[in-house]
C-alpha cells in the first residue's frame, strides 16, 4: 500500500479499538488533501466514524491545536491534522507552551495524549512558504517526541505507536512521499526511539530521516561502485533518537555522516554529530540545505535539494 494509506489503515484500526481516537482538522471529511484520510477502498474516513469523530474544522490551526489540547486533557485522544509544516506556525503557542509543557507544569495530573500531523520537506513548485522542513524546532522543546517516517511501513507502525504514547507527538510525514509504496503488516507496532540499519557497511556510517533517504541509498549504491561501503541508518524518530545504533554502528566506521532535506545551519544532524564527536574519535561531518529559501523555479528548487551527487562529494572527501 502507499504512504498514504499506510497511515490512514493505522489510524482507523485505532478508532475501531479505541473510542477516545479522534481526527480534527482542514479537509478531513473529503480525506485529507493528500488522502491520508480514506480507508482502503478509497471512502472517506468521515463515512465510517461520522462527523464528531472525523472533526473538519475551520481554517485556523491555532482554533484547531488549542481545541486538540482540551480534547486531550479531558481525555480524548486527539489527532490534529495541520496540512503541512508551514501552517504549524500559525499554533506554536499552542503546541510548544499548552501541550509540550502541560505535564511537567501541572505535576503529571494532566497528560496531553495527542499526535499532531505536520508534513515536512520540499513540495515541488510550491515555493518558500511550503517548503520547510522544521523538525529540529520542534526537537529542541521538552515534552514533545517527533517522529519523522520515511517508508510506508514506518508511516504505519510508527503512527501505531505515536497514539499509543500517552504523550504530544509532533509526527512528520513527508510531502512528496504520500504516493510511494510499499510493504505493510497490518497493526506491526515499530517502537519510537528505534532506528533501522538500512544498509550495513563498514567504512562509513550515514545517518539520515524521511524522504531523504532515498538519495542516501542512491548514493550508498554509488559508493559501493566506487569500492566504499557505507552503512546507511535511518533514524526514524528523532525524539527520542537511537543513540545506540548510531554509535554501534560508528565505532565500526570510524566516520559518521548526518544528511538531512533541512537547513544545515542548526539542523538537527548538529546534535548527532555533536554527540559523536564528544563519545567517540570518530571524523564527523553533516550535510544539509543552504540557508536560503526554497525557490518556485525549478533551477532554484534544486539548489535547495541535497541529492545523491552531494551525499557521494561529501562522504568522499570524509573518507580523505
Amino acid at each position: 500500500m502507499t504512504y498514504a494509506q499506510a497511515a490512514a489503515l493505522a489510524l482507523s484500526m485505532t478508532m475501531e479499538r479505541d473510542p477516545a481516537v479522534v481526527a480534527l482538522g482542514e479537509d478531513l471529511g473529503r480525506g485529507g488533501v493528500f488522502g491520508q484520510y480514506r480507508d482502503e477502498g478509497g471512502a472517506p474516513l468521515v463515512k465510517r466514524f461520522g462527523p464528531q469523530r472525523v472533526i473538519d474544522t475551520p481554517i485556523s490551526e491555532s482554533t484547531i491545536v488549542g481545541a486538540a489540547v482540551g480534547m486531550a486533557l479531558a481525555g480524548c485522544t486527539p489527532v490534529v491534522e495541520l496540512r503541512v509544516v508551514d501552517f504549524a506556525l500559525c499554533a506554536i503557542d499552542e503546541v510548544v507552551n499548552q501541550a509540550a509543557k502541560n505535564r511537567y507544569m501541572f505535576g503529571g495530573q494532566g497528560r496531553v495524549p495527542m499526535v499532531m500531523r505536520m508534513p515536512i520537506g520540499i513540495w515541488s513548485s510550491s515555493a518558500a512558504q511550503h517548503s520547510q522542513s522544521l523538525e529540529a524546532w520542534f526537537a529542541h522543546i521538552p515534552g514533545l517526541v517527533v517522529v519523522t517516517p520515511g517508508t510506508a511501513a514506518d508511516n504505519h507502525g510508527l503512527l501505531l505507536a505515536a497514539l499509543q504514547s500517552g504523550d504530544p507527538v509532533v509526527y512528520m510525514e513527508h510531502k512528496e512521499l504520500w504516493g510511494t509504496p510499499g510493504s505493510v503488516t497490518p497493526g506491526q507496532v515499530v517502537p519510537l526511539g528505534k532506528a533501522r540499519t538500512v544498509r550495513e557497511g563498514g567504512d562509513v556510517t550515514i545517518v539520515s530521516w524521511s524522504r531523504q533517504l532515498q538519495a542516501c541509498e542512491q548514493a550508498a549504491g554509488q559508493l559501493a561502485a566506487q569500492g566504499v561501503q557505507a552503512e546507511l541508518i535511518d533514524l526514524r524518530t528523532l525524539w527520542p533518537w537511537d543513540k545506540n545504533a548510531v554509535l554501534t554502528s560508528v565505532a565500526k566506521t570510524g566516520r559518521l555522516l548526518v544528511v538531512h532535506e533541512a537547513i544545515q545551519v542548526a539542523g538537527f544532524g548538529a546534535e548527532i554529530a555533536a554527540t559523536v564527536a564528544e563519545l567517540t574519535g570518530a571524523r564527523v561531518a553533516r550535510l544539509g540545505a543552504p540557508r536560503i529559501p526554497v525557490g518556485y523555479a525549478p533551477t532554484l528548487e534544486a539548489e535547495a535539494r541535497i541529492g545523491a551527487d552531494k551525499i557521494v562529494a561529501a562522504a568522499t572527501r570524509l573518507m580523505g
